[in-house]
């Protein structure tokens, strides 16, 4: 059949014509067709109750024809209008059935279409992972047996289900796809549903003049083709972008249209999606009963209709209602709720890594809503178990496998304060551990302080209270500033130890030190001192000891935590040792398994051979680093182990032996968005040429493996950076602690060749005299600033540690085994 200027509403007319003249001639094969053609016509039109009328029809003539190809198509076209009416379960059952009679008489045709079908359910039941495993089926079958409508279908499939956790980019690619194969076939619905596709990829990223532009067009088309299930689709997420830009008169307007058309045509999830959305609008206008009434029908139609994400959103819809009307525990009650639901979808995905941490991000407004409106009611160990539980999650997950951990002893969250947990965190660690969340809404950060045997105690700090900006871009733009004044930026390879850069950029000139942007304070403070007043200064008082553990939120993974000033110019590193952790449940983990980690054995690593790395032109970019060769030398005699250094310093020899050691040390150039490392390319490759695959030490590499490692230090550019996500920090380093390393030693920005051989000589040598990784941390900072050549800030306070603070206490358990 061809999709090419197709009139659905004359093919309806025709098919009547059709099964009038079938019946009169008693032709039951001509009947069936025009069943099914209706069926079609009307599925496409929208009403899907005589669309489904039909396909029963069309099924039973199949059945008293025993024509398994016609019946294959009637439980398809069943399934497909069941799904359209919400009936999820009908909608699945038919449609395995349909599967079932397909693959007897082998049309991979069908086959390929009804994966597609299931797909969409799976995708609608928030099971994410199963959605594009069928899609994916789809498309292998539909490009072998060359059929370009069912291909388009599966990547318009895809494409949906990889906005919704949050991939925007593949978003695209795939309904660039679809609309390409619609275009080129004619297929003018097609066209309308990847424009519309297209235009939620482009919301997602916040491209909303090019969102509105795709939504147009979905709409035009939809008017020409007399699709009204289309048209109402058009309207409703035309509402949601003009709903995104402010103009809330516009979008209560559009989403009132998509109401109305749901209605006509008995579409529950339509009317699910207008009913929850006017409930925004609503909101915003400040009628919160009618918005509470909305969300109340928004949430019983998409609990019958089992759609999870629909369920979430509208829970977190009520939770908004009944906090900005004061019932604070009822609202408490729906935003867990919408959690709840959230962690399900999330648990969906199982082992894909890269698919919750997107997923995460999207739904991160129920998370702090959660933990808000609990410390409004003052419930303080209540308020950080629920930060919690959505604090590094998919690393836990990671932490939990590498370690062959039953996940249920370390769930993030049992609904009780933190120090009522079985296997509870309170009992982690001795230290004073500082939990940091950012919230936006009040422009504030939130401080809780755990102490051992001590209540939780939590206060609050107002931030860029002078400025307009959000809390989040407020602390970007202070650390930004901070770096610059500290004379590095953060964002850009100055160094000479840093990946991505040609030769003449590493002359190792001095950069200005001076502010090249005007301070996000009226105060005329040092940044350093803003961001010890927002995160320190509140609860200076209760901390007790010489160390402070951080459990940092957003931007503040950046921040050189180290360097912070109190009021006396005094750095915090000469009062407290400090490390980070990406969240309690990870500490808790690593503290539960004392002997899992390797107790002997060093893999040292230093100045991998660059020679081979070129550009296009065949100049070499990546300088050598005289200094780092050192510092593995010096390393290897420390840890009495032979170091692999130029072109023994491969991809492939850092791969076999990193698993079996319990300290790693590279030193490298260091991508300066991930963190990944550049070693020297591997031997046996395909192309004389190394391709990044041969030489770069990248995330997922390091997660393939498992890492028993008590220390990893990685002595690389910016190798703590990486994507700033609602999950924390993704790159390098997490990638170490995720695959099993018990601590990792990091650097924030570009480094310095020399200051970092000098920086590492005082650690190792401190480290190896029975010292603790932040003691042998905090010796080597205070050994480079009282040093002549290298007191500045910023050959220094870059080094972070993250995770446990490990202990090399007998000489036997560094050697080789």
């Amino acid at each position: 059949m061809s999709y090419k200027d197709v009139d659905y509403k004359k093919a309806v007319v025709n098919y009547n014509l059709l099964l009038s003249a079938a019946k009169s001639l008693g032709d039951k094969l001509e009947e069936g067709n025009a069943y099914a053609g209706l069926g079609d016509a009307l599925l496409r039109l929208g009403d899907f109750k005589e669309s489904l009328d039909y396909y029963k029809c069309a099924l039973s003539n199949a059945e008293d024809l025993n024509d398994k190809e016609k019946i294959a198509i009637a439980y398809g076209g069943l399934g497909n209008a069941s799904h359209a009416l919400g009936h999820t379960k009908t909608a699945i059952s038919y449609l395995e059935r349909s599967l079932d009679y397909a693959k007897k008489i082998g049309n991979k045709s069908e086959i390929g279409k009804t994966y597609n079908m299931i797909g969409q359910i799976f995708h609608n039941l928030g099971d994410y992972k199963a959605s594009i495993e069928h899609h994916k089926s789809s498309l292998d079958i539909a490009k072998d047996v060359g059929d370009v409508v069912i291909e388009s279908e599966a990547y318009g499939g895809l494409g949906i289900t990889y906005d919704s956790f949050g991939d925007f980019e593949k978003a695209i690619y795939y309904h660039s796809q679809q609309l390409r194969i619609a275009k080129t076939t004619g297929d003018k619905v097609g066209e309308a549903v990847a424009n519309g596709n297209l235009g939620n990829a482009h919301t997602g990223l916040q491209n909303f003049e090019k969102a509105l532009h795709y939504y147009k067009q979905r709409l035009s088309i939809a008017n020409g083709l007399g699709d009204k299930a289309g048209e109402g689709r058009a309207y409703f997420h035309l509402g949601k972008t003009y709903e995104k830009l402010g103009h809330y008169g516009k979008a209560f307007e559009y989403y009132t249209l998509r109401l109305r058309i749901a209605e006509d045509l008995g579409d529950k999830a339509g009317r699910g999606d207008a009913y929850g959305s006017l409930g925004g609008v609503f909101l915003c206008f400040g009628n919160w009963k009618k918005a509470e009434e909305l969300f109340k029908q928004q949430l019983r139609i998409y609990e019958e209709l089992e759609n999870k994400m629909g369920t979430a959103i509208a829970y977190h819809g009520l939770g908004q209602c009944y906090e900005l009307m004061g019932s604070l525990p009822t609202a408490v009650e729906n935003y867990r709720s919408s959690v709840k639901v959230f962690n399900e979808i999330r648990g969906l995905l199982q082992s894909e890594d890269q698919w919750k941490i997107g997923f995460r991000n999207e739904c991160n407004i129920a998370y702090i809503n959660l933990w808000r409106c609990l410390l409004k009611q003052e419930k303080i160990s209540e308020a950080l178990a629920a930060a919690e539980e959505g604090r590094a999650q998919s690393l836990a997950d990671l932490m939990i496998s590498q370690y062959g951990l039953k996940e249920c002893q370390y769930c993030h969250y049992r609904g009780k304060p933190l120090e009522e947990q079985e296997f509870g965190v309170m009992n982690s660690t001795s230290s004073s551990t500082v939990f940091l969340a950012v919230n936006v809404h009040e422009n504030k950060v939130n401080i809780w302080l755990l102490s051992k045997e001590k209540p939780v105690l939590h206060r609050g700090k107002t931030i860029g209270h002078h400025c307009a900006k959000f809390a989040a871009e407020t602390l970007q733009s202070l650390i930004q500033l901070a770096y610059e004044n500290i004379g590095v930026r953060g964002n850009v390879n100055c160094e000479n130890r840093s990946l991505d850069v040609l030769r003449e950029d590493c002359s190792g000139v001095e950069r200005s030190s001076k502010k090249n942007s005007q301070p996000i304070l009226q105060e005329d403070i040092h940044p350093l001192s803003a961001l010890y007043s927002y995160v320190i200064a509140p609860i200076l008082d209760l901390i007790d000891g010489d160390e402070i553990i951080i459990v940092p939120d957003g931007p503040l993974w950046l921040a050189p935590f180290a360097a912070l000033l109190n009021p006396f110019s005094k750095y915090l590193c000469e009062s407290f040792k400090v490390r980070l952790i990406p969240s309690l449940t990870s500490l808790k983990i690593i503290s539960h398994c004392p002997k899992f980690h390797s107790r002997s054995g060093a893999l040292v690593v230093g100045d991998p051979d660059m020679s081979e790395v070129t550009n296009s032109q065949g100049d070499q970019i990546l300088e050598q680093l005289p200094f780092a060769r050192q510092e593995a030398q010096m390393i290897g005699q420390i840890l009495n182990t032979a170091p692999f250094i130029g072109k023994l310093a491969t991809k492939c020899e850092v791969l076999k032996q990193i698993s079996s050691v319990a300290v790693v040390h590279i030193a490298a150039h260091g991508h300066m968005k991930t963190g990944e490392i550049a070693l020297s390319p591997n031997p046996e490759r395909k192309s004389q040429t190394p391709a990044e695959e041969d030489y770069m030490l990248t995330m997922a590499d390091v997660m393939s493996v498992k890492l028993r490692a008590k220390l990893v230090v990685l002595s690389c550019c910016h190798s703590g950076r990486g994507d700033i996500k609602a999950e924390g920090v993704v790159g390098i380093a997490r990638a170490f602690i995720g695959a099993g390393a018990r601590s990792v030693l990091v650097s924030l920005w570009a480094i310095d060749d020399k200051a970092t051989l000098e920086f590492m000589k005082s650690f190792y040598h401190n480290l190896v005299k029975g010292r603790s990784a932040s003691e042998s941390l905090n010796h080597a900072m205070k050994c480079l600033r009282e040093s002549e050549t290298f007191s500045d800030v910023k050959y220094w306070a870059s080094f972070t540690l993250i995770g446990d603070d490990v202990t090399l206490d007998k000489q036997e358990e560094i050697r080789v085994s």
